[in-house]
């Protein structure tokens, strides 16, 4: 359709034709955005509830769409969600688009997207050994491991703050801007990327690192990288990340 739609723009060079036809490929174009992105948020949250990263109606998922964010809804499974349960708001948190309540920690998405321009989805769960760490007041921030010195980097602890409130992203203002996930006291954890893909894996990352520091703790050994291994760590990283290149996400069908 988007196709037949160009060609009769360049059949009809008229310019208030052009511009009317040029703006329907817009709103086309938005509205396949909006679609696909539905999709990748029930798949997401579907994952979450598989890998027990959330139960019974915890967590909170989100995408931005330009000047508009698609959430999911407050007190609903994430393992059972709908495409039509999503919630569009605008970067007020005011709901602008769908029948259910926007997350009860929707602000939180909000600064992140705010304090970051790069990021592009957000996801936020309970894993339990990260989620345990939270609790007992321990950030996951020593150079353990070499994967997580590339691909994740520091993993710091924000302060306890009520659920629900503006204290919340009071707490993690100071650590968005330089870490892409976060532990929240007596909480959860929170991560973010320029896809939901991302964001997700991050989430991984950061319950699969904890376990690994966990292990180290019962062991009661742990063999930190020096300066000039994780120097050299931050150079392949650069390297890596040159040669990454994007590619499309698509929800399972």
């Amino acid at each position: 359709m988007t196709d037949t739609i160009q060609h009769l723009i360049g059949l009809f060079p008229q310019r208030a034709v052009s511009k009317y036809l040029r703006s329907l490929v817009g709103r086309m174009t938005v509205l396949g955005r909006e679609r696909e992105s539905r999709k990748l948020l029930v798949y997401f949250g579907r994952l979450l509830h598989q890998q027990f990263f959330i139960s019974a109606t915890d967590g909170n998922l989100s995408v931005r769409l330009d000047d508009r964010i698609l959430a999911t809804p407050t007190g609903m499974s994430k393992g059972m969600m709908l495409p039509k349960d999503l919630v569009i708001v605008d970067l007020g948190g005011a709901r602008i688009k769908g029948r259910r309540e926007v997350s009860s920690e929707i602000d939180m998405h909000l600064l992140i997207y705010k304090m970051r321009p790069d990021v592009r989805a957000v996801v936020h769960a309970h894993p339990y050994t990260a989620t345990g760490f939270a609790s007992a007041g321990i950030a996951l921030d020593e150079p353990l491991c070499s994967e997580v010195v590339m691909t994740l980097g520091e993993v710091p602890l924000a302060p306890y703050a009520t659920t629900g409130t503006t204290e919340l992203s009071r707490s993690l203002a100071p650590f968005v801007f330089k870490h892409n996930a976060i532990l929240m006291a007596n909480h959860g954890v929170v991560s973010y990327g320029e896809t939901l893909l991302q964001a997700y894996q991050r989430m991984e990352a950061v319950e699969h690192f904890a376990r690994i520091v966990l292990v180290t703790h019962q062991l009661g050994k742990k063999n930190l990288l020096s300066d000039t291994e994780i120097e050299k760590l931050l150079m392949a990283k650069d390297r890596y990340f040159n040669h990454w290149r994007k590619a499309p996400l698509r929800a399972p069908a």
